[in-house]
Order: C-alpha cells, then sequence, then structure tokens
C-alpha cells in the first residue's frame, strides 16, 4: 500500500482596523465577506510564481498589502481564530487569524481585483453580515484584545 500524505490547504487571516476602529472586510465570490489574507505561498519549486514566505506574519503582511496597500505588523494569533473552514463541500481549509497592527490607519484601502468589494464595519455592525463564524469570533476576539489595559 503506497501512503498518501494528507494535506490541507493554510489560510493566514488579519484582524486589522482603521483610525475608527471599523474592521477591514472583503467581499468574496460567494458573496460572502471575510477577512484579509491568504494561502502560505512555498515558492517556485511547489508551483507557486513568488518567493516562498518565512512565516505566517510574513504571508499575512504580504497578503494585507497585496489585497488593500494597507502597511501592517503581524500581531498575536487569536485563541479563536484557529478553525477548520468549508467553502464548498469537500474542500477543507485551515484558517489561521491574527491580529494585525495598522500602519496606515489613515489610509483609504483600495480594493484588489481578488475581490468584489471592500468594507470598513464597525463591531456591532459584524454579526448581521454574512460570513462564517469564525470570522466573527476572531473579530471579536481582536476587539476585546484591545480593550483589555496594558500591564
Amino acid at each position: 500500500m503506497h501512503y498518501k500524505p494528507s494535506l490541507w490547504p493554510v489560510s493566514i487571516k488579519g484582524v486589522a482596523l482603521d483610525r475608527e476602529h471599523r474592521v477591514l472586510l472583503l467581499r468574496n465570490e460567494r458573496d460572502e465577506w471575510e477577512l484579509p489574507g491568504g494561502r502560505l505561498e512555498i515558492g517556485p519549486a511547489g508551483g507557486g510564481s513568488s518567493a516562498p514566505d518565512s512565516s505566517p506574519a510574513q504571508t499575512l503582511e504580504r497578503e494585507l498589502a497585496e489585497e488593500t496597500g494597507w502597511r501592517v505588523t503581524t500581531g498575536p494569533q487569536l485563541e479563536t481564530g484557529t478553525w477548520i473552514y468549508q467553502p464548498i463541500p469537500g474542500r477543507r481549509v485551515l484558517i489561521l487569524t491574527y491580529g494585525c497592527i495598522v500602519h496606515t490607519p489613515d489610509q483609504k484601502p483600495v480594493l484588489s481585483h481578488e475581490h468584489k468589494e471592500l468594507g470598513l464595519f464597525h463591531r456591532d455592525e459584524v454579526p448581521e453580515l454574512t460570513m462564517p463564524d469564525g470570522y466573527k469570533r476572531a473579530i471579536n476576539a481582536w476587539y476585546d484584545h484591545l480593550a483589555q489595559p496594558v500591564g
């Protein structure tokens, strides 16, 4: 019997807020709102066209710049931000979500060709949006983290 390892796509997502503390979301081809981010690049040897990412943080920083024009530093991995999503039957993706420190919170984000729409939403608007619950939990976790006193 020949062993065939199971391979899971891994998607690195980020919760990023603008100056007004609105979360940045993107509408995908399934008409769901999602957090910005994307897959780890493995480099040309694995079939990719770009250099390999050295870490999830590098992936997230690159993806946010590509998808929105925002410069960020990846913050902590969110406790409720690791989950498995099945966007279509038979396709499962491991989602890893991080909080982001936005270096350009006053800059209007730019919509890339990868998504249909870009939106900025206040925390109280998120529960009513069409999006997976895993993203909603991660967004709440980042708001809660930011509200904790330092020290």
